[in-house]
């Protein structure tokens, strides 16, 4: 191993120590290393002097296959290295400005959630979806309060807590879940052991079979193609149309602002549709007289 190999290596868990040690979630903490492995890769583990020529060429090279999504995590993961790891000051790179777009979420609907949930046929993942749904939960660490019907939400985006409401159907749904695995500690234990087994799980459901299957039970019903968090984006529209006040979706969700949750607005047929009648309505209110005119 070269000096530059070992000096990366050291380098790359004081990065991950700090990372830690600022709060991130998990899922930042993933994309900040993940990214120093990359750049490390790319640039042969000599990343602590690199140049704007050199950083101009690894950012063109990363766009060519992922979306600009990663660059940006690429972006913000190095300059977390080189401030916190190699205590050196940040210019910011002039040359990387993703294009500002603001996409709709895909959405299944009611009729296509509940063909969803019947084509699911291995419990846990059936359980679980339907959860996810009905709750409208990010993948997360969660309690379940049943005398007050409620669901705590720890550490959730924005390292806030927060409650959400907890059907009375989910809440049956998941009892009825627990008396077949009876793991005292995780909601959604793993599968690696079966059913039999799950009890004795330490570890939670595992996230890459969770969409794998996902994905594949949506292309065997026929629908677009959409992720966990699609559900999530699902339950969102359908309380909307079912007229659950925006401000009480919003706590929900846990948004921090009232306009991302009222994208939401323009994915609802109910919303669609009293739109064109009351724009109907208020068009009709003018008489055109077609006698005289020339």
């Amino acid at each position: 191993m070269t000096s530059s190999e070992t000096e990366f290596k050291q380098n790359y868990q004081t990065h991950l120590k700090h990372l830690k040690l600022k709060g991130l979630q998990p899922k930042t903490i993933e994309s900040y290393s993940r990214a120093m492995r990359r750049i490390g890769a790319y640039f042969n583990e000599q990343v602590n002097d690199l140049s704007e020529s050199q950083l101009t060429d690894y950012f063109s090279d990363l766009l060519e296959s992922h979306s600009w999504s990663s660059v940006k995590l690429d972006l913000y993961g190095l300059k977390f290295f080189y401030t916190y790891v190699l205590n050196k000051p940040w210019t910011e790179l002039k040359l990387i400005k993703p294009p500002r777009t603001q996409r709709l979420p895909d959405i299944v609907t009611v009729e296509e959630a509940g063909r969803l949930f019947a084509m699911t046929h291995t419990l846990s993942y059936r359980v679980f979806f339907f959860t996810l749904y009905s709750l409208g939960l990010r993948l997360t660490v969660a309690d379940i309060d049943a005398t007050r019907q409620r669901v705590h939400i720890r550490d959730a985006k924005g390292n806030k807590d927060r409650l959400v409401p907890l059907p009375t159907t989910t809440l049956v749904c998941l009892r009825r879940f627990w008396q077949v695995h009876r793991n005292p500690v995780l909601l959604f234990p793993n599968r690696h052991g079966g059913l039999k087994s799950a009890h004795l799980s330490t570890t939670p459901l595992d996230r890459g079979g969770v969409q794998a299957t996902l994905r594949q039970i949506a292309q065997d019903c026929g629908i677009k193609k959409i992720t966990p968090h699609s559900l999530r984006h699902s339950y969102a529209t359908h309380l909307i149309e079912a007229g659950v006040d925006l401000l009480e979706v919003q706590t929900i969700l846990g948004h921090h602002s009232i306009l991302t949750t009222a994208r939401y607005t323009h994915l609802t047929d109910t919303t669609n549709h009293k739109a064109d009648q009351l724009i109907n309505a208020l068009m009709n209110g003018f008489a055109m007289d077609w006698r005289r005119v020339k």
